[in-house]
Formats: C-alpha cells, sequence, structure tokens
C-alpha cells in the first residue's frame, strides 16, 4: 500500500501568510443557511456518497469540508455531537486533523510535478487513484473514512473518470467532499452523485469586520477597500492585504484614469512588475475588468452616453487576461494589449 502523504508533503497553497490553515480554522465566517443544511444531512444518518461544496475561492469551501470530517470522525454520521458539527479544538480527533495525521482523513489535491518541482497545473489521476488504498484500509476506531478533494475541477479527465468510479461504488462510512470553484467543468455524472451545497461571497461590511479581527493593523480606509476588492472571498481579501493587492489596484486604476493619454513607460515598469510577481497578472487583470466596471456603472447611474465601446473592453479585458493565464502566455505583452485597447476605447470621450 502506498505511504499516506503527511502534511508537511503537500504543498500549502490554500494557507495565507500569517493566518491558520482550513484544517486549523474552526469558525466558518457567513455561511449558517449552507452549514445548517449540511449539519442536517450529515446527523440525519442518511448522508449521500459524496458532498460537493461550491462557491468561488477562499469564502470557506475549505473550513467547511474540515468541520464536516472532524464531526464524521468523532461522532460519524449521527445526532450525538453539536447540531453545528462543531467539534472541539482540543479533541484528539480535531488534532490529528489538524495535525494532518488522521488515518481516517485523506487529501487530495494538486501536487508538485518530480522533474521540475513546481506545483502541477491539474490535479492528476496519480493523485486520484490514491482512494482505492484508502478505502481499502481497516476503518479506525470511529469506522469512517473521509476524503476532501480540493479543489475537484482541477482533475483532468483520467482523473475525473477515476473519482466517478469512486462515487459509483462507495465504501461503507466513508464519505467523498468534492470542492469546486467552478463545478460546471465536472462531468455531469460526477455532479448528479454529489448532494450540493452552494456557498455564497460575504457582504462587503461582514469582510470588514472579518479583516479587524485577522489584520488589526490595516488601517480602516484599506479594510474598506480590500473588502470591495475582494469579491466577497475572505481568502483574497487576506492575500491582497499581504500581497501588494491595494497597490495593484491603484495601478488599475491609474491604467483607466490615463487611457486617453497613456504613460507607455510606467506601463512597461508594471509589466516587468508584474511578471515577477506570482499571480501578480492574474490578479490585476481582475482588478482592471472590475476598475473599469465600476466606472462604467457610475457613469450609467449618472445617464452617460457612450458606454458601449467601454462595456466591449471589458469583455476583451477579461478574455486576454484568462487567456493569458490559462496559456500561460508572456504577461509583458498582456499589460501593453490591455492599455492599447484602452486608449483606443478613449479615442472617444474618456471615462
Amino acid at each position: 500500500m502506498a505511504r499516506r502523504a503527511k502534511t508537511e508533503d503537500i504543498p500549502e497553497t490554500d494557507r495565507q501568510e500569517g493566518q491558520p490553515h482550513p484544517r486549523e480554522t474552526f469558525a466558518l465566517i457567513g455561511q449558517d443557511v449552507t452549514l445548517a443544511r449540511v449539519a442536517r444531512a450529515i446527523r440525519s444518518g442518511r448522508v449521500p456518497q459524496g458532498l460537493l461544496l461550491t462557491g468561488p475561492p477562499g469564502i470557506g469551501k475549505a473550513t467547511l469540508a474540515y468541520r464536516i470530517a472532524r464531526y464524521l470522525l468523532r461522532y460519524g454520521a449521527t445526532a450525538e455531537g453539536p447540531a453545528d458539527l462543531a467539534v472541539p479544538p482540543d479533541d484528539p480527533v480535531a488534532l490529528q486533523v489538524a495535525a494532518g495525521a488522521h488515518p481516517g482523513l485523506l487529501l487530495l489535491k494538486r501536487g508538485l510535478n518530480p522533474d521540475t518541482g513546481r506545483l502541477m497545473t491539474v490535479l492528476s489521476v496519480h493523485e486520484v487513484r490514491k482512494l482505492a488504498g484508502f478505502f481499502g484500509m481497516t476503518s479506525g476506531a470511529g469506522g469512517w473514512r473521509v476524503v476532501i478533494v480540493d479543489t475537484a475541477d482541477d482533475m483532468n479527465d483520467a482523473a475525473a473518470n477515476a473519482q466517478l468510479k469512486a462515487l459509483e461504488e462507495p465504501p461503507g462510512r466513508a464519505m467523498l467532499i468534492l470542492l469546486a470553484n467552478a463545478p460546471g467543468r465536472l462531468l455531469p455524472t460526477i455532479r448528479s452523485r454529489c448532494q450540493r451545497f452552494e456557498l455564497r461571497p460575504l457582504g462587503e461590511d461582514e469582510l470588514a469586520r472579518e479583516l479587524a479581527a485577522r489584520a488589526p493593523d490595516l488601517q480602516p480606509e484599506d479594510r474598506k477597500a480590500l473588502a470591495r476588492l475582494a469579491g466577497g472571498s475572505l481568502g483574497a481579501a487576506l492575500a491582497l492585504s499581504g500581497e501588494d493587492g491595494l497597490a495593484l489596484a491603484a495601478e488599475a486604476e491609474r491604467l483607466i484614469g490615463r487611457a486617453a493619454a497613456p504613460d507607455i513607460a510606467a506601463t512597461l515598469a508594471l509589466a516587468e512588475k508584474l511578471a515577477r510577481m506570482s499571480e501578480g497578472v492574474d490578479r490585476f487583470g481582475r482588478f482592471l475588468v472590475q476598475a473599469l466596471t465600476d466606472r462604467i456603472h457610475a457613469r450609467a447611474r449618472a445617464g452617460a452616453p457612450g458606454l458601449d465601446r467601454w462595456a466591449a473592453l471589458v469583455e476583451t479585458l477579461a478574455r486576454s487576461f484568462a487567456r493569458t493565464g490559462a496559456l500561460h502566455l508572456e504577461p509583458r505583452q498582456t499589460i501593453l494589449s490591455a492599455a492599447r485597447a484602452a486608449a483606443a476605447a478613449a479615442r472617444g470621450r474618456a471615462l
């Protein structure tokens, strides 16, 4: 049987610097309705063969998945535990899960490419095939085995088919918890075999309050700005607070603001900076689209004419940055192309 991966073997791409990992997080923010629905399903004793937790990145899917896992490993699919699926942090099960050492829990996610040492772009069939060995093990004292797939929409075709087989032939007292940012990418047969629970984006006020607790050094105006930029994602807000997020957002505003008279030297310097940043181009693209969309909405409310070309620019930019990320294209060219497209739109009336 293959060796179980320990926590330190798995790249923790979902850990925010200075923040607890989802498996160490016990508070689920802003998802009370979804949590209540999940709890009813788990505590009924008639749990589905798979759970599908959906929603944008960073809104609590992994935190909820680990909460479910702790409860099942501690109480099983019974009503013996708390109605909110809470397991105390000092409980032996919770301590094992937090350490990544519980024998009844398996995490499947993208691993490192052994040839390059870089994070793989897909969740491979090699990872998903670990299910067979895991489900073949004798159950622990609690009798339950839980698998968290983070995220299922990272699976390639071979991995998805292997995952489907596990859902079609699940062992007793086993739970597959699939996380998906874009559930439409999953095979329809996988979606149909899972009970789906959707997590909602958090409100800006809710995000700002949580940022005040988790990042108390931030100024109130910065917290509000991050809450607006994060799209309802606490994870995104925390990442932006520590990765020049506000500075990138300001650069996006400047690019749109000077669209009629672009500063080529400044644009080139920005492109060079983004090229050196992890996910810098992708993040800047989202800020640029958001900044332009906000301006269009403001002008539309004021009754301004001639917004069609700016709306078309939003679509152009969104496609361009998505293509750059998906195909790993040259980021500098994408930034320069964005500046030229904004200048072309500005040849009429500046926004």
